[in-house]
């Protein structure tokens, strides 16, 4: 992986967001199939020693994407992506939840509405992603859970896996 890449990641607190922008050393289509296929979604968004198992995946507006961050000892740990708007190779926009194995959210913990946003640059592929919460507290709990370290995990496995 190059060092030179760029990533940012910031609280908003006035606007109840997180901003992360971050650049891959590859073309766009590459990055855009590893943030929407199943099968290598499964190799890089959970951070090690964790890994992802996906129950299904229906990308379209409106569909699903059910999954389990299955820890080293097998506990599995369910959320969910309900897709909100898709345009193939620019955008890609879903509301998160932590919920049961079948899809059922759990509403005690919080959820995010995530806005990614793909550009190209000279062979780069820039993500600007924006979670947007419904209050201060949310983005609180999640960076208590370790959301930051965890996501800057799992960015570092998508940075191996485009490598491959």
């Amino acid at each position: 992986m190059k060092t030179n890449l760029l990533f940012d990641f910031k609280v908003d607190e006035e606007n109840n967001t997180i901003e992360i922008k971050r650049e891959f050393d590859t073309d766009l289509p590459l990055v855009w199939k590893a943030w929407t296929t199943s099968e290598l979604l499964d190799q890089w968004w959970a951070p090690k020693p964790y890994h992802v198992e996906t129950k299904s995946l229906e990308l379209i507006e409106g569909g699903t994407w059910l999954y389990a961050m299955v820890s080293p000892e097998g506990e599995k740990t369910w959320c969910k992506a309900d897709y909100k708007k898709i345009e193939m190779n620019e955008e890609l926009s879903w509301l998160d939840a932590f919920c049961d194995q079948n899809g059922n959210s759990n509403t005690t913990k919080p959820r995010s509405l995530w806005n990614n946003k793909f550009s190209a640059k000279d062979g780069r592929t820039l993500v600007n992603m924006t979670l947007h919460h419904d209050k201060l507290e949310d983005i609180q709990t999640m960076i208590e859970m370790g959301f930051k370290e965890g996501f800057t995990m799992a960015l570092e496995n998508l940075d191996q896996l485009l490598e491959r």
